[in-house]
């Protein structure tokens, strides 16, 4: 009614599902598998977006982002900078899955370029920093930012699992342990975008926020 032509709408990874096999990332057209009230949310949102489109001519662009980090992050990605910043001993040194992460200033490039772009029109993008990490590898890098040495230990992947289902923190062990991985080539290919900033600067930024405001 107020004439707007498009609406960005940022969905969630979540509506693709909740992890991948290795080497076999989602990719935008995959059919949707929510596994939760949330992703199933998210869907819904996107499919009533859609048909809106469809009846009334405005354009929808979908960009689904993969975990959010950057200055100000919280939730567990704070919580491994603590645990770096404090030097604990964390039992995560011997991961070998691969998680797709988005820098907020990468996710906001897409969302810019999302609004003007021709091609953006009615269509379903993923959003990622083009570099999938392991847990292990992450904190690593992490600590690196952060001017502190990963002190990991070498505890396998399974064990890991098993104790943190034993203890019903089976969806945070996913999280650690799992992979999920995103296929951004249609984004790079349809819209001519890449990342604008890589994984170490993204990390960096976080780190110096943390340093300055989080730090406790």
């Amino acid at each position: 009614a107020a004439g707007v032509k498009r609406f960005v709408f940022i969905s969630s990874i979540k509506v693709n599902g909740e992890g991948t096999a290795p080497g076999r990332p989602y990719a935008a057209n995959d059919t949707p598998q929510p596994q939760d009230p949330y992703g199933t949310s998210k869907l819904e949102a996107e499919t009533a977006l859609q048909a809106l489109a469809r009846d009334t001519g405005l354009e929808v662009v979908i960009v689904r982002p993969v975990l959010v980090y950057g200055p100000g992050v919280k939730a567990n990605f704070l919580n491994m900078m603590r645990w770096l910043d404090r030097g604990i001993p964390l039992p995560f040194g011997a991961i070998d899955n691969r998680r797709s992460l988005v820098a907020v200033e990468n996710l906001v490039d897409l969302v810019v370029t999302c609004i003007g772009h021709e091609a953006a029109a009615n269509q379903v993008f993923l959003v990622s920093d083009g570099e999938d990490l392991s847990t292990t590898g992450l904190l690593r890098r992490m600590g690196q930012a952060l001017g502190r040495p990963a002190r990991l230990l070498p505890v396998p992947a399974g064990l890991l699992s098993a104790g943190a289902k034993a203890l019903g923190k089976g969806s945070l062990s996913q999280r650690l342990c799992g992979s999920l991985q995103v296929d951004i080539s249609k984004t790079r290919d349809l819209l001519g975008w890449r990342p604008p900033i890589d994984v170490d600067t993204a990390l960096r930024a976080a780190a110096r926020h943390y340093q300055e405001f989080d730090k406790k």
